[in-house]
């Protein structure tokens, strides 16, 4: 593989945890996802599920884990299931992991091929009273297709009817919202490989250079530093498209003048980062420009201020949205007379700031999370405020990846520059 997998004494750790929130006499199923048709024979590059490599480490498609902990027998406890090999799709598509190589990544010792899953699931359900299995249940998930998951759900409410089922999801989601050690050190390594990327490009950023072009220098230096690529699709956006929040036609050139709005980052070994940088094109901030781009930084700042355990999202993006109208009053968009008389329901800072500030960070990139828990020490969220002005194609939005520590955060984007005289400053020296 291309990146180099966290040591498999991560997975047995996360399986540990997780074995004791299960019922008694229960067993857990919990499945890859699909890989998905495009058009002909092609196909749509392929992800592993987050919860399963979560438990597994096992990066390849087909592959079931069954956990069992109440099993009679130590070897039924942890099954790990596999997509078995053979000489034609080791010519076509290369090898597969072999049964030695899936026990090394997950530390899981009895690994079977998944053709004989069904067979096993159906002997061990005989000693179970209730079955865990998983779905997608991220609060912005909104999937049209069936998934694997779904496929399983309903074949095993076909084949065992009498059972109790329980859902898995809210478990991993109190598993994954806080990061191990070990992969801290895999979303700060996605985060200085975003870092590479993001210096590679202030020495091509320059009028007239098309957007496509930038996205393409940083997935140049992302390859090259190992990672698969981009950790989701990048936003590459100048000019008034940088007042657009999801744009990723990224298909324009970039125009003396204009600042250029960059929402890009990579993944390694399935862990992401997620930055956001806003450049002049011409490599000098106008005052009006330099003006709005300390305000937001400012902001976040202050947000990173105040982000500390015990602070509930609600009360954080209340007080977000307090510094940023403070910021707006001093760029003259919002009157102070006008501040005090709004409607609470309609607040006039969601005219220039109309995005929530922060979401949870991990092997998904909108990383999954107990609805409403409060912060705590381990979580890792980014920071991302922004203010725009479509009337003066002005969009500025700022992004670090900050792990919430007791006293005080960790920036692990400490590194990447930020600060606008840093920013200038850099543009000029390489333009020479």
């Amino acid at each position: 593989m291309r990146y180099d997998p966290a040591e498999s004494e991560l997975f047995v750790h996360n399986r540990s945890r997780l074995s004791p929130m299960l019922k008694p006499n229960s067993l857990g199923v919990m499945d890859s996802n699909d890989l998905m048709p495009t058009n002909a024979d092609g196909t749509l590059p392929w992800r592993q599920n987050s919860d399963l490599y979560y438990l597994t480490g096992i990066d390849q498609e087909e592959s079931i884990l069954l956990i069992f902990p109440d099993a009679a027998e130590e070897l039924d406890r942890e099954i790990l299931f596999i997509k078995e090999t053979s000489e034609h799709i080791a010519i076509w598509e290369g090898e597969k992991l072999s049964k030695q190589k899936a026990n090394e990544l997950s530390g899981i010792s009895n690994v079977q091929w998944n053709c004989q899953f069904h067979s096993v699931l159906e002997r061990l359900a005989r000693q179970a009273e209730h079955i865990y299995l998983n779905a997608n249940e991220h609060p912005r998930a909104n999937s049209n297709v069936q998934t694997r998951d779904v496929r399983l759900l309903e074949k095993c409410q076909h084949d065992f009817p009498d059972h109790q089922f329980e859902r898995l999801a809210p478990l991993m989601h109190q598993l994954r919202i806080i990061k191990h050690s070990a992969e801290i050190n895999m979303i700060q390594k996605a985060c200085d490989i975003t870092e590479a990327g993001f210096r590679r490009v202030l020495s091509f950023i320059r009028p007239g250079v098309g957007e496509w072009e930038i996205e393409a220098e940083f997935i140049h230096e992302f390859i090259k530093q190992q990672s698969t690529g981009f950790a989701y699709s990048p936003i590459i956006a100048s000019g008034k498209n940088s007042c657009i929040l999801h744009y990723i036609k990224n298909n324009q050139r970039c125009q003396d003048g204009e600042l250029l709005l960059m929402d890009v980052a990579s993944e390694y070994a399935n862990w992401n980062s997620d930055m956001t940088r806003t450049v002049p094109v011409n490599g000098k901030f106008t005052q009006r420009q330099r003006a709005v781009y300390d305000a937001v930084l400012r902001v976040l700042r202050k947000c990173n201020d105040i982000l500390r355990p015990g602070l509930s999202p609600k009360e954080y993006q209340n007080q977000t949205l307090s510094f940023v109208e403070s910021e707006l009053i001093g760029l003259g968009l919002i009157h102070e007379d006008e501040a005090k008389q709004q409607d609470a329901s309609k607040p006039l800072v969601k005219k220039y700031f109309m995005h929530s500030t922060s979401h949870h960070l991990g092997l998904d990139v909108h990383d999954v999370c107990p609805t409403d828990e409060p912060y705590a020490a381990g979580m890792v969220l980014t920071i991302e405020p922004g203010i725009y002005i479509p009337d003066e194609k002005i969009g500025i939005r700022l992004e670090n990846n900050i792990l919430i520590r007791e006293t005080d955060n960790l920036d692990l984007m400490a590194n990447i520059p930020i600060e606008a005289d840093e920013i200038e400053s850099l543009m000029a020296e390489i333009a020479q």
